[in-house]
């Protein structure tokens, strides 16, 4: 927890990294061994605080969108009552493994994101009063 009493941000994005796993563990229980992908942005936007309970919250995970070698997961967590509190985008690019460079996903890995594709994420525009 943090000073305030909520779940900290950086237990909110490992709370977002186990789902990312779960889900392409249960997308893909048998994942080819050359089947590789990397973090290369991930954004979250807090909408209310996740306080400490005993009960567990929830995240629904799904595809985004699917380009040629990345793709875009889509993240949001519920709190106990069912609240939104926070939503993340993922974006992953499929390497080879060997030469360590973006690939394109190959066609069965596709048609699984594919097969998962859902509602994509829609932040709040930038406030124009922030000072950057």
């Amino acid at each position: 927890m943090d000073i305030n009493n909520h779940i900290n941000n950086v237990q909110i994005s490992r709370i977002f990294e186990e789902s990312r796993v779960r889900s392409f563990h249960q997308w893909m229980p048998d994942r080819p061994r050359g089947f590789s992908f990397l973090v290369v942005r991930q954004d979250v936007e807090f909408s209310a605080p996740v306080y400490y309970s005993l009960d567990p919250v929830h995240v629904r995970t799904c595809i985004g969108r699917v380009g040629r070698s990345s793709f875009v997961m889509a993240l949001r967590l519920f709190d106990q009552s069912g609240t939104l509190c926070a939503t993340a985008e993922t974006t992953m690019v499929v390497i080879d493994p060997d030469a360590g460079r973006p690939t394109p996903i190959p066609d069965a890995e596709r048609e699984m994101l594919t097969a998962h594709l859902g509602e994509p994420v829609r932040f709040h525009a930038p406030r124009a009063d922030v000072a950057g």
